[in-house]
């Protein structure tokens, strides 16, 4: 009898947690303006709930000041020089890295990834292992970034809910990840279109409770193991950063971490050891009994959150590569152990956050011998990375441009600044930006790239090309560059420079499947544009050799036979292409859903058009063709005023020359003089202010 009590009472304390497993992201969070940390501006009801309910570790550090190398790290417990995953853009995981939700999925857990920011959309990788993930964003311009793109965070909480609804299942885990917390600020409330950092945390914790109270009305609540996180902090001008990315401070990498587990165990503990969030993996693992890889660098906090043991010191190791990849500075490397951090900079770094915790007093001094914790906390550093320790016990530097802190804020708010007029669609004075930006930093091929891609949308081809021409001179083995400029020479009908130039591509593309398969998509443009079939079709098959998923084959059949005036059976092969990628979720080429609209509305499927054609213009907002042969389709069905509004939408979404032109002659079409008239006015204006500016 003894025998089976005990046996009871091991298998009791020993089983995996009973119900749903969940991870919720916050973006940008920052650990010190939550009333959970002391802060007492603002209210947070939800996470106080959390708090309340788990435990709160109070020194929990991010890996990377940036989205998505962050989150990789959470994910997988492993760092970012590990996973190769070290900035947000361009940013792919590796297919060999195994996520967390692989990891649940193996032992039986239903997966769910919900996602609110285009940095960890499905093209990154981060969907290994989910049964279902959505990362759709609302806002798709083709200017935004993948920053840019994102969707509100009560959007997403909607979608978690509905998942949890239909998963048919307690044993799960769920993956949300919310991104409202972003610039810009305003120090008070009340300006409008802005709001402050402590209200937008306010209202991401509105949409958390209305989470929290979904899980109480469904009986999920007590028995889930809820992780509440964030990927890194916010600089808010402390230390001279507005946002985040180039610098390792607390404000940047210092995030919230709430550990709730089933029945409520641990309940109001706060935990002081220094952690950080590869733990977040084998925490999880061990709380599910499931097994742990060998080569995660995280530990298990679960002996700290039950208090039934410790865990030895280990330093945390984050990195910053915004400036390096941007603007060509240093990286920036720390290290921190329960009382100091040090800083590889482009000037070594050292402070005790026992006696300075905001950081001002930098106690490595430009002359005289290195300090003990210093030569320690260096030598730690360069053994994590493999390196060999620094021999002299002096000052270290590692200085390369731009090195004072305050240029370097300068020019990086300056570049984010630049991205915002994007945005806004402001593109003559991003266009001014992004120039000066290349004087000052004209070794940065961003810098370079980011100019090429908005003279392009605001039809600035030559400058555009300039611009390719620049990033190609930076660094010449990198095929994108090439085949970004041959599409410009494209849409500039240079059918011979945008050949050179996709050849030259070719060249460097080697046998990497991706390069591979968008030179051969961009050959095969030039060819149709040169009406050349059977160059066309060799080259879609080509691209679809490197990249299985393609329909380039069956896109360019379809073009050919529809330019023969064989619409019925370009049609069938248009229509295999869309349902193919429906299937495998593919990529579709340009003009896709365009051709195929045109041939449906041969074919007198009015409805169906205008599907594709909204479909066209939700991957390629600028495709002025096929906004137009919206507003026409509208115009033949006596729908005027969804047409008015395709024609007001083609100047609003491409506020270019062209557009303008072409707007003009459709507000004729609709019998609107007036607005037609206002429209060959912004048409010369703009083209006035192109000349002047060459």
């Amino acid at each position: 009898m003894l025998a089976a009590v005990g046996g009871w009472r091991y298998a009791r304390a020993s089983a995996p947690v009973p119900g749903p497993i969940i991870v919720i992201s916050i973006d940008t969070l920052r650990a010190d303006h939550l009333p959970v940390y002391g802060y007492n501006r603002i209210k947070t009801p939800a996470i106080d709930t959390l708090a309340r309910d788990g435990i709160v570790f109070e020194h929990a550090y991010s890996h990377s000041p940036q989205t998505f190398p962050s989150h990789i790290a959470m994910l997988t417990g492993r760092l970012p020089f590990e996973t190769g995953v070290r900035d947000d853009e361009p940013g792919l995981l590796k297919p060999n890295e195994r996520l967390l939700a692989q990891m649940l999925r193996d032992r039986g857990y239903s997966t769910g990834g919900i996602v609110s920011s285009g940095l960890l959309r499905r093209a990154t990788g981060v969907a290994q292992g989910f049964d279902f993930f959505d990362d759709a964003t609302p806002a798709a311009d083709a200017e935004l970034t993948p920053g840019q793109r994102r969707r509100d965070g009560v959007e997403s909480e909607a979608i978690a809910e509905h998942w949890l609804d239909t998963v048919g299942s307690t044993r799960v885990f769920l993956f949300l990840q919310l991104h409202d917390l972003h610039a810009p600020y305003q120090r008070a409330e009340g300006a409008a279109g802005t709001s402050t950092y402590d209200g937008q945390i306010a209202y991401v914790d509105d949409a958390l409770g209305r989470f929290l109270r979904y899980l109480k009305k469904h009986q999920l609540y007590d028995q889930s193991t809820i992780v509440l996180v964030s990927d890194h902090g916010e600089g808010l001008g402390d230390h001279g950063e507005q946002q985040h990315g180039l610098f390792l401070y607390d404000e940047d990498i210092r995030v919230p971490l709430v550990l709730k587990q089933a029945a409520g165990l641990g309940a109001g503990r706060r935990v002081t050891d220094v952690v950080q969030l590869a733990d977040i993996v084998p925490t999880v693992l061990d709380l599910a009994k499931a097994p742990a890889p060998r080569n995660l660098r995280g530990r298990s906090l679960k002996p700290l959150a039950d208090g039934t043991g410790t865990l030895p010191a280990t330093p945390v190791y984050s990195e910053a590569r915004y400036g390096r990849n941007r603007f060509g500075w240093s990286e920036l490397a720390s290290i921190r152990d329960g009382r100091f951090q040090y800083i590889r900079a482009p000037r070594e770094e050292l402070y005790d956050l026992q006696h300075d915790p905001h950081q001002r007093e930098n106690l490595v001094t430009e002359t005289g011998a290195a300090l003990k914790k210093q030569v320690e906390l260096r030598d730690s550093l360069a053994r994590l990375l493999g390196e060999e320790p620094a021999s002299a016990d002096s000052v270290k530097e590692t200085d390369v441009a731009a090195t004072d802190p305050k240029d370097r804020v300068e020019i990086a708010e300056t570049y984010r600044g630049s991205l915002e007029l994007v945005s806004s669609r402001q593109w003559p004075k991003a266009i001014e930006q992004f120039q000066k930006l290349a004087r000052d930093v004209p070794e940065s091929a961003d810098i370079w790239n980011q100019l090429a891609r908005v003279a392009t949308l605001s039809g600035r081809h030559d400058l555009a090309l300039a611009a390719y021409q620049r990033v190609i001179d930076l660094d010449g083995s990198a095929p994108r560059p090439l085949v970004d400029a041959a599409g410009v020479s494209l849409a500039m009908r240079k059918l011979d420079d945008a050949e050179d130039l996709a050849m030259r591509a070719l060249d460097l593309a080697g046998p990497a499947p991706r390069p591979l398969a968008d030179v051969h998509a961009m050959l095969a443009r030039i060819a149709l544009a040169r009406h050349d079939a059977d160059a066309a079709r060799e080259h879609a098959a080509a691209a679809r050799k490197a990249d299985p998923s393609s329909v380039l084959p069956l896109y360019v059949d379809g073009n050919l036979l529809y330019e023969e005036g064989n619409v019925a059976d370009a049609l069938v092969r248009l229509e295999k292409a869309n349902a193919a990628l429906k299937k495998d979720r593919g990529t579709p080429p340009a003009r896709l859903h365009y051709l195929t609209a045109e041939a449906l509305i041969w074919a007198d499927q009015p409805a169906a058009a205008e599907a594709q054609l909204l479909e066209e213009l939700r991957e390629f907002p600028h495709d002025l063709d096929a906004r137009a042969a919206l507003a026409a389709l509208y115009q033949s069905g006596g729908e005027k005023d969804q047409a008015a509004e395709v024609v007001a939408d083609l100047v609003r979404i491409t506020p270019s020359p062209d557009a303008y032109a072409l707007a003009a002659k459709l507000w004729a079409s609709l019998g609107d003089q007036k607005q037609a008239a206002t429209a060959r006015t912004d048409a010369r204006r703009l083209s006035a202010t192109r000349r002047s500016a060459h």
